[in-house]
Protein backbone atom coordinates (compact mmCIF):
# COMPACT_ATOMS: atom_id res chain seq x y z
CA UNK A 1 0.00 0.00 0.00
CA UNK A 2 2.92 2.21 0.68
CA UNK A 3 3.99 2.95 -2.88
CA UNK A 4 0.54 4.63 -3.53
CA UNK A 5 -0.80 5.65 -0.49
CA UNK A 6 0.05 9.30 -0.86
CA UNK A 7 -1.04 9.41 -4.28
CA UNK A 8 -4.33 8.48 -3.41
CA UNK A 9 -4.43 10.28 -0.50
CA UNK A 10 -4.43 13.17 -2.55
CA UNK A 11 -6.75 12.45 -4.79
CA UNK A 12 -9.28 12.37 -1.89
CA UNK A 13 -8.08 15.30 -0.23
CA UNK A 14 -9.12 17.21 -3.74
CA UNK A 15 -12.36 16.90 -2.90
CA UNK A 16 -11.99 19.21 0.01
CA UNK A 17 -10.84 22.64 0.01
CA UNK A 18 -7.64 21.93 1.75
CA UNK A 19 -5.62 19.82 3.57
CA UNK A 20 -6.15 21.49 6.54
CA UNK A 21 -9.83 21.19 6.48
CA UNK A 22 -9.22 17.45 6.46
CA UNK A 23 -7.11 17.26 9.03
CA UNK A 24 -9.21 19.19 11.34
CA UNK A 25 -11.77 16.56 10.31
CA UNK A 26 -10.05 13.57 10.53
CA UNK A 27 -8.38 15.19 14.29
CA UNK A 28 -4.74 14.25 12.62
CA UNK A 29 -1.63 15.96 13.10
CA UNK A 30 -0.75 18.25 9.53
CA UNK A 31 2.43 17.12 10.13
CA UNK A 32 2.17 13.59 10.59
CA UNK A 33 -0.28 13.85 7.85
CA UNK A 34 2.08 15.51 5.41
CA UNK A 35 4.03 12.49 6.21
CA UNK A 36 1.58 9.80 5.01
CA UNK A 37 1.29 12.40 1.66
CA UNK A 38 4.87 12.21 1.18
CA UNK A 39 5.17 8.61 1.28
CA UNK A 40 6.96 8.76 4.47
CA UNK A 41 5.39 7.24 7.10
CA UNK A 42 2.17 4.93 6.87
CA UNK A 43 -0.86 5.28 9.21
CA UNK A 44 -1.36 2.83 12.01
CA UNK A 45 -4.04 0.60 11.93
CA UNK A 46 -6.19 2.91 13.60
CA UNK A 47 -5.55 5.90 11.59
CA UNK A 48 -6.29 4.26 8.61
CA UNK A 49 -9.63 2.71 9.51
CA UNK A 50 -10.45 6.69 10.71
CA UNK A 51 -9.33 8.09 7.06
CA UNK A 52 -10.82 5.00 5.38
CA UNK A 53 -14.16 5.50 7.15
CA UNK A 54 -14.11 9.53 6.38
CA UNK A 55 -13.59 8.99 3.13
CA UNK A 56 -15.65 6.22 2.25
CA UNK A 57 -12.88 3.66 1.07
CA UNK A 58 -11.58 0.79 1.88
CA UNK A 59 -7.89 0.09 3.06
CA UNK A 60 -7.32 -2.48 0.18
CA UNK A 61 -8.24 0.19 -2.36
CA UNK A 62 -5.79 2.64 -1.39
CA UNK A 63 -3.49 0.56 -2.64
CA UNK A 64 -4.66 0.43 -5.88
CA UNK A 65 -2.56 2.31 -8.88
CA UNK A 66 -3.45 5.85 -9.15
CA UNK A 67 -5.05 5.56 -12.19
CA UNK A 68 -7.23 2.98 -11.28
CA UNK A 69 -7.90 4.50 -8.13
CA UNK A 70 -9.17 7.75 -9.92
CA UNK A 71 -11.20 6.36 -12.39
CA UNK A 72 -13.21 4.51 -8.47
CA UNK A 73 -14.00 7.33 -7.22
CA UNK A 74 -13.16 10.86 -9.41
CA UNK A 75 -10.87 13.04 -8.97
CA UNK A 76 -11.12 16.75 -8.97
CA UNK A 77 -9.55 18.46 -12.07
CA UNK A 78 -8.83 22.36 -10.75
CA UNK A 79 -7.30 23.18 -14.13
CA UNK A 80 -10.76 23.08 -15.75
CA UNK A 81 -12.49 25.39 -12.58
CA UNK A 82 -14.09 28.22 -14.52
CA UNK A 83 -12.47 31.40 -14.09
CA UNK A 84 -14.22 34.56 -12.76
CA UNK A 85 -14.78 37.06 -15.47
CA UNK A 86 -13.56 34.63 -18.17
CA UNK A 87 -16.12 32.34 -18.82
CA UNK A 88 -18.02 32.74 -21.82
CA UNK A 89 -21.26 31.43 -20.70
CA UNK A 90 -21.41 33.35 -17.36
CA UNK A 91 -20.19 36.79 -18.80
CA UNK A 92 -23.20 36.16 -21.77
CA UNK A 93 -25.85 35.79 -18.68
CA UNK A 94 -23.94 39.15 -16.68
CA UNK A 95 -26.95 40.96 -16.84
CA UNK A 96 -28.86 38.58 -14.84
CA UNK A 97 -27.05 38.28 -11.72
CA UNK A 98 -28.96 40.56 -10.13
CA UNK A 99 -31.98 38.22 -10.40
CA UNK A 100 -30.09 35.81 -8.80
CA UNK A 101 -30.19 36.27 -5.82
CA UNK A 102 -32.74 34.12 -4.65
CA UNK A 103 -30.35 31.07 -5.54
CA UNK A 104 -28.48 31.52 -1.93
CA UNK A 105 -30.62 28.95 -0.08
CA UNK A 106 -30.46 26.48 -2.60
CA UNK A 107 -26.55 26.23 -2.47
CA UNK A 108 -25.39 22.58 -1.69
CA UNK A 109 -25.13 19.20 -2.94
CA UNK A 110 -28.09 17.46 -4.78
CA UNK A 111 -28.14 14.05 -6.85
CA UNK A 112 -29.94 14.26 -10.01
CA UNK A 113 -31.97 11.82 -11.21
CA UNK A 114 -32.76 11.64 -14.52
CA UNK A 115 -34.00 9.37 -17.79
CA UNK A 116 -30.66 8.42 -19.50
CA UNK A 117 -30.67 10.14 -22.90
CA UNK A 118 -27.88 7.35 -23.82
CA UNK A 119 -29.15 4.19 -22.90
CA UNK A 120 -33.08 4.68 -22.51
CA UNK A 121 -34.84 2.32 -19.92
CA UNK A 122 -31.91 3.48 -17.21
CA UNK A 123 -31.67 6.37 -14.36
CA UNK A 124 -28.81 8.20 -14.43
CA UNK A 125 -27.80 9.59 -10.67
CA UNK A 126 -25.35 12.23 -10.98
CA UNK A 127 -23.59 14.53 -8.58
CA UNK A 128 -24.49 18.25 -8.57
CA UNK A 129 -22.86 21.00 -6.45
CA UNK A 130 -24.33 24.65 -6.44
CA UNK A 131 -21.82 27.71 -4.98
CA UNK A 132 -22.15 30.92 -5.16
CA UNK A 133 -19.11 32.97 -5.92
CA UNK A 134 -18.78 36.65 -5.66
CA UNK A 135 -22.29 37.14 -6.52
CA UNK A 136 -22.21 34.57 -9.20
CA UNK A 137 -24.03 31.08 -8.78
CA UNK A 138 -22.35 28.05 -10.44
CA UNK A 139 -22.46 24.60 -10.33
CA UNK A 140 -20.52 21.59 -11.35
CA UNK A 141 -22.54 18.05 -12.25
CA UNK A 142 -20.46 14.63 -11.88
CA UNK A 143 -21.51 11.60 -14.25
CA UNK A 144 -20.08 8.57 -14.87
CA UNK A 145 -21.32 5.37 -16.62
CA UNK A 146 -20.13 1.93 -16.68
CA UNK A 147 -18.68 0.59 -20.09
CA UNK A 148 -19.21 -3.01 -20.38
CA UNK A 149 -16.82 -5.28 -23.07
CA UNK A 150 -18.10 -9.10 -23.24
CA UNK A 151 -20.20 -8.82 -20.82
CA UNK A 152 -17.90 -7.32 -18.35
CA UNK A 153 -17.35 -3.84 -16.96
CA UNK A 154 -14.10 -2.49 -17.88
CA UNK A 155 -14.12 1.12 -17.23
CA UNK A 156 -15.98 4.27 -16.47
CA UNK A 157 -17.15 6.83 -19.14
CA UNK A 158 -17.11 10.12 -16.83
CA UNK A 159 -18.04 13.76 -17.85
CA UNK A 160 -18.15 17.13 -15.70
CA UNK A 161 -20.34 19.72 -16.57
CA UNK A 162 -20.05 23.51 -15.64
CA UNK A 163 -22.35 25.91 -15.29
CA UNK A 164 -24.12 28.62 -14.54
CA UNK A 165 -27.56 29.03 -12.43
CA UNK A 166 -30.50 31.73 -12.34
CA UNK A 167 -33.32 32.49 -11.11
CA UNK A 168 -36.65 33.95 -12.71
CA UNK A 169 -39.85 34.25 -12.59
CA UNK A 170 -39.95 31.68 -9.77
CA UNK A 171 -38.11 28.91 -12.11
CA UNK A 172 -34.16 27.99 -11.13
CA UNK A 173 -33.02 28.21 -15.16
CA UNK A 174 -29.44 26.03 -15.66
CA UNK A 175 -27.25 26.12 -18.38
CA UNK A 176 -23.90 24.18 -18.21
CA UNK A 177 -21.47 22.59 -20.70
CA UNK A 178 -19.41 19.11 -20.35
CA UNK A 179 -15.78 20.48 -19.56
CA UNK A 180 -13.60 17.83 -20.06
CA UNK A 181 -14.81 17.23 -24.09
CA UNK A 182 -16.18 20.58 -25.04
CA UNK A 183 -19.10 19.16 -26.76
CA UNK A 184 -22.12 19.14 -25.38
CA UNK A 185 -24.59 21.68 -23.48
CA UNK A 186 -27.83 21.28 -21.68
CA UNK A 187 -30.33 22.84 -20.11
CA UNK A 188 -32.34 22.21 -16.58
CA UNK A 189 -35.40 24.23 -15.63
CA UNK A 190 -36.22 23.44 -12.40
CA UNK A 191 -39.68 24.51 -9.78
CA UNK A 192 -38.42 25.75 -6.78
CA UNK A 193 -39.14 24.38 -3.24
CA UNK A 194 -41.51 27.18 -1.20
CA UNK A 195 -41.00 24.94 1.69
CA UNK A 196 -38.97 26.34 5.17
CA UNK A 197 -36.74 22.90 3.93
CA UNK A 198 -35.46 21.82 0.34
CA UNK A 199 -36.23 18.01 -0.19
CA UNK A 200 -36.78 17.72 -3.75
CA UNK A 201 -36.93 19.72 -6.73
CA UNK A 202 -38.57 18.68 -10.08
CA UNK A 203 -38.26 19.86 -13.49
CA UNK A 204 -36.68 19.46 -17.18
CA UNK A 205 -33.86 18.50 -18.74
CA UNK A 206 -33.09 19.16 -22.18
CA UNK A 207 -29.59 18.15 -23.89
CA UNK A 208 -28.21 15.57 -26.49
CA UNK A 209 -27.37 11.73 -26.21
CA UNK A 210 -23.66 10.69 -25.76
CA UNK A 211 -24.57 8.35 -28.82
CA UNK A 212 -22.71 8.58 -32.48
CA UNK A 213 -26.18 10.38 -33.37
CA UNK A 214 -26.17 12.80 -31.11
CA UNK A 215 -30.06 13.29 -30.97
CA UNK A 216 -31.46 15.78 -29.01
CA UNK A 217 -33.71 15.09 -26.16
CA UNK A 218 -36.01 15.62 -23.18
CA UNK A 219 -36.31 14.08 -20.24
CA UNK A 220 -38.01 15.05 -16.90
CA UNK A 221 -35.37 15.11 -13.82
CA UNK A 222 -35.22 15.48 -10.02
CA UNK A 223 -32.76 16.86 -7.41
CA UNK A 224 -32.65 15.53 -3.81
CA UNK A 225 -30.80 17.60 -1.68
CA UNK A 226 -28.17 16.28 0.26
CA UNK A 227 -26.77 18.89 2.36
CA UNK A 228 -23.94 21.89 2.67
CA UNK A 229 -21.39 19.49 3.35
CA UNK A 230 -21.43 15.15 2.28
CA UNK A 231 -18.85 13.07 1.80
CA UNK A 232 -18.66 13.66 -1.92
CA UNK A 233 -16.05 10.54 -2.23
CA UNK A 234 -19.02 8.84 -0.88
CA UNK A 235 -21.39 10.31 -2.69
CA UNK A 236 -19.48 9.76 -6.06
CA UNK A 237 -19.39 6.52 -5.78
CA UNK A 238 -23.00 5.96 -5.84
CA UNK A 239 -23.07 7.80 -9.10
CA UNK A 240 -23.42 5.72 -12.21
CA UNK A 241 -26.65 4.12 -14.15
CA UNK A 242 -29.52 2.28 -12.42
CA UNK A 243 -32.16 0.28 -13.67
CA UNK A 244 -35.52 1.48 -13.32
CA UNK A 245 -36.50 -1.53 -10.47
CA UNK A 246 -33.37 -1.25 -8.91
CA UNK A 247 -34.34 -1.21 -4.80
CA UNK A 248 -31.83 1.31 -4.50
CA UNK A 249 -33.91 4.21 -6.35
CA UNK A 250 -36.36 5.51 -4.10
CA UNK A 251 -40.46 4.56 -5.19
CA UNK A 252 -41.04 8.46 -5.24
CA UNK A 253 -38.21 9.02 -7.30
CA UNK A 254 -39.33 6.05 -9.58
CA UNK A 255 -42.09 7.66 -9.77
CA UNK A 256 -41.24 11.14 -10.94
CA UNK A 257 -39.42 9.95 -13.44
CA UNK A 258 -41.90 7.16 -14.74
CA UNK A 259 -44.25 10.03 -15.75
CA UNK A 260 -42.12 11.01 -18.64
CA UNK A 261 -41.11 9.54 -21.58
CA UNK A 262 -38.24 10.71 -23.13
CA UNK A 263 -38.68 11.97 -26.82
CA UNK A 264 -35.58 12.25 -29.11
CA UNK A 265 -35.37 15.24 -31.31
CA UNK A 266 -39.24 16.69 -31.02
CA UNK A 267 -38.75 17.65 -27.32
CA UNK A 268 -41.75 16.82 -26.17
CA UNK A 269 -42.79 15.46 -22.32
CA UNK A 270 -45.64 12.64 -22.07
Amino acid sequence: MSEYLGDNLKLLCSHYRSIAEVCRKLAINRAQFNKYLSGQSRPTAYNLKRICDFFGVEDYELGQPPEQFTRLIGARSSGHAPAQGRDALLELFQPLRESSSGLERYCGYYFEYANCMSVPGHILLSLVQVREERGDYLFERQERQERARGGEAEDWVRCRYLGAAFYLQDRLFLMDYESLTGNEMSQTILIPSFKSRITRLNGLKTGVSSGDRRTPACTRVVWEYLGAEINRVSAYRQVMLYRPDDPRIDDDIRQRLAGAQIRHGLFEIE
